[in-house]
């Protein structure tokens, strides 16, 4: 029983820690508790062997992730979050033993912090990677998308405000077990904090300025509704009335709507066209950004379309990065005979799309990405590489319910403003919708299923963020430093050892 003990002890630990960390999380939002809880899963696998780390670090990524995406199964069901959350456990089971061989080979403080801290990052990335393009959630930066830490993003990107939660958080934990190091601890969490709030990214208007108007029609558009069709246009043509006065044209530069707010193809259909046109060119006489699913040949796209007035669809951009075993089944023969009542659920697989995101506007080149691409900062940073002065999220959270999932993804939504120095109007079918300016700070947020519509005054900038040059590489010197560390403490157990075997033998020729 006296065995039993210490791995009780690192099991309540790693699952307190994954609690917390879930209470960092919007909505719940207390950013602070994410370096207590990052500093308890780091020393439940302190003094434990590796099997029982690979086994504890198991069991806390599984509650990780089950306490922080607990919304993945309004719509299909507990069986697809436990399956990913399995998936996203392994990863934690191996930085977890990684974690192990650490505590108990590198002494020096500081290389001991370093190396903690780049693991605990690099599962991150490998977790939001692979398979499939990986997951891109519940990472440490999400939580600080409100903390003065989000300006870091600015700097080097989200992975350098994980970096910085996971440098923090890995000093408080070596402070615990060797109070000498409080200090150190504390002085580096209170530097970077006072460095975010005294900076702030710059939000002047480089490129003139752009009235946005935005829509949340507050529409039953879940994967597996089944609305009246046309129903969900006319919730946000009624949204869209108002903003808008009889006989005057719109008073913005351009319309948004989210994804999925037309719910039968305008290209297809000659109704929802004519809906569309007369919209457009009577009432509104201004261009009108919509999403829509889209078919070419055999292929289905998640699609945002522009129109304008008297020109009718003159752009498109279709989804580059649908989301995996919900948009489309990857591998589906293998996993149809795994699991084949919830592949069957998803019948019709979305294809990757391959046109730019840039629609040309007459003041300006707005980028436009959808749903769960917020989340990817490489589809955001293409769109900057491509000229866009302004982000247009569009998304669909209706099928997440009241849950946390619309206000996790609108902190990706924050920090991605940031992260590439653009105005972000990220608009939902659902909520939350809202006008966000290039250093994260929202305008005109609206309340979720609500039907309401706004207009927002918007700078345009094109210059580049320090994070559109140093993100990717940043990424790279996390991963390298963290091999570099472990290679470090590999070489000083292999020096043990032969120290040791040194040792026997002057005993035994004594």
């Amino acid at each position: 029983m006296a065995n039993l003990k210490p791995k009780l002890a690192a099991l309540f630990l790693a699952l307190s820690g994954s609690y917390l960390a879930s209470q960092a999380m919007p909505r719940e939002n207390f950013w602070p508790l994410i370096f207590p809880a990052v500093a308890l899963l780091l020393l439940s696998v302190k003094s434990i062997s590796w099997a029982w780390a690979a086994g504890i670090g198991f069991v806390g990524g599984l509650a990780y992730y089950i306490f922080q995406i607990e919304w993945m199964s309004l719509y299909l069901g507990p069986v697809p979050l436990l399956a990913l959350a399995t998936l996203e456990a392994f990863f934690f089971a191996l930085a977890a033993v990684a974690s192990s061989f650490i505590w108990k080979r590198i002494e020096k403080p500081i290389l001991l912090v370093s190396a903690l801290a780049t693991v605990f990052v690099t599962r991150e990335l490998l977790a939001t990677n692979f398979p499939y393009g990986g997951f891109p959630w519940s990472t440490l930066a999400q939580t600080q998308s409100d903390s003065p830490l989000n300006y870091f993003a600015y700097l080097g990107g989200e992975t350098s405000i994980s970096l910085l939660v996971a440098f923090g958080s890995a000093w408080f934990a070596v402070a615990i077990s060797r109070p000498g190091q409080w200090l150190g601890s504390i002085a580096f969490v209170s530097a970077t904090l006072i460095i975010g709030l005294l900076a702030s990214p710059p939000t002047d208007a480089e490129a003139g300025k752009i009235r946005v108007a935005w829509a949340q029609g507050n529409a039953n558009a879940g994967l597996f509704a089944n609305p009246v069709r046309g129903s969900i246009l006319q919730n946000h043509i009624d949204a869209t009335k108002t903003i808008t006065k009889a006989g005057e044209r719109l008073d913005a530069d351009v319309l948004v709507w989210p994804e999925n707010a037309v719910d039968t193809n305008p290209l297809g259909s000659t109704r929802a066209n004519q809906r569309i046109a007369n919209l457009v060119d009577n009432e509104l006489k201004v261009p009108l950004i919509f999403g829509t699913i889209t078919e070419r040949g055999e292929r289905v796209y998640n699609s945002s379309i522009l129109w304008k007035p008297q020109l009718g669809p003159v752009d498109w951009y279709d989804k580059k990065r649908p989301v995996p075993f919900a948009e489309y089944v990857p591998n589906r023969d293998f996993w149809y005979s795994l699991a084949p009542d919830l592949v069957g659920l998803i019948s019709r697989g979305y294809s990757f799309g391959e046109r730019d995101g840039i629609f040309e506007l007459d003041k300006t080149d707005a980028g436009v990405l959808i749903c769960f691409e917020i989340a990817i900062d490489s589809v955001a940073r293409d769109l900057v590489a491509e000229g866009a002065e302004v982000i247009f999220s569009q998304t669909n959270n209706a099928d997440f319910g009241h849950s946390d999932e619309t206000y996790q993804q609108f902190a990706f939504a924050k920090l991605r403003a940031i992260e590439t120095g653009r105005s972000i109007a990220n608009v939902s079918t659902v909520g939350v919708s809202a006008a966000i300016l290039p250093d994260g700070s929202v305008i005109d947020e609206v309340d979720t299923f609500t039907s309401i519509a706004k207009i927002s005054e918007l700078p345009l900038r094109s210059s580049l963020t320090p994070a559109f040059f140093f993100a990717l590489p940043i990424k790279f010197l996390i991963v390298a430093t963290a091999l570099f560390l472990l290679g470090l403490a590999w070489r000083a157990k292999t020096q043990t050892s032969r120290d040791n075997q040194l040792s026997e033998n002057e005993v035994d020729f004594e």
